[in-house]
């Protein structure tokens, strides 16, 4: 893993089933597919310095323009104090 994203925080009950570096745009990202709590989704990881100037409507789009997420899926973004910006899709229970 880049030292980019090597320091991307798991949450203790959280199991990291995919996790690869890819572009999405002009950005590098981390794709993560996870398990937690009985829920599989899977994120699209961003170094906040690389979207520090973005809103997170405009994250969002991005996100959106990837054929990974699924027709209709819930998203959600979060900044975390860790330096990165995360952005959840697909969310299966």
């Amino acid at each position: 893993m880049s030292v980019e994203f090597k320091n991307v925080p798991v949450e203790d009950d959280t199991k990291i089933l995919i996790s690869t570096e890819a572009s999405l745009g002009k950005f590098s990202v981390l794709y993560q597919k996870w398990r937690w709590e009985g829920v599989t989704a899977e994120s699209l990881i961003f170094d906040s310095c690389d979207v520090a100037e973005l809103t997170d409507e405009e994250i969002m789009n991005e996100v959106k323009s990837s054929p990974l997420l699924i027709a209709d899926t819930k998203i959600t973004l979060s900044r975390v104090a860790s330096g990165y910006v995360f952005v959840n899709f697909n969310f299966i229970s």
